[in-house]
């Protein structure tokens, strides 16, 4: 299965979807925050990121922004996992470089859909 990369400072939400992606077959890795989430991208390439905007230090937006400008990451489909749910965050998600933007509360099927439906677009 996929290399799952999944950063969120909330350590009950990363444990959830971990849980979840692992329980699929997945080889999750779970970080705290963008700049470790961006280490580990460039350490390992994942096949997949699930990373939560809001975040200390480096937020997701600008963890993706800095992979969409790494030639060896740029490709790297990316899901942004957030409480932001305004249009307008949901715009600045996208535009950042973001495949798909989920919204807390999520539902754990929901986020397994679009993961895999993200991994067969990129396989």
């Amino acid at each position: 299965m996929a290399r799952i990369l999944v950063a969120d400072d909330d350590v009950d939400i990363r444990e959830l979807v971990e849980f979840k992606l692992s329980t699929l077959g997945h080889d999750v890795v779970a970080v705290a925050d963008g700049g470790a989430a961006l280490d580990a991208c460039r350490a390992e390439r994942p096949d997949l990121a699930v990373l939560d905007v809001m975040m200390p230090g480096v937020s997701g937006l600008d963890a993706i922004r800095e992979i969409r400008a790494d030639a060896a990451l740029a490709d790297l489909p990316v899901i942004l996992l957030t409480a932001r749910a305004q249009e307008s965050d949901v715009e600045t998600g996208f535009d950042s470089g973001a495949d798909d933007y989920i919204t807390k509360p999520f539902s754990p099927r929901e986020l397994a859909s679009r993961v895999q439906a993200l991994l067969s677009r990129s396989g």
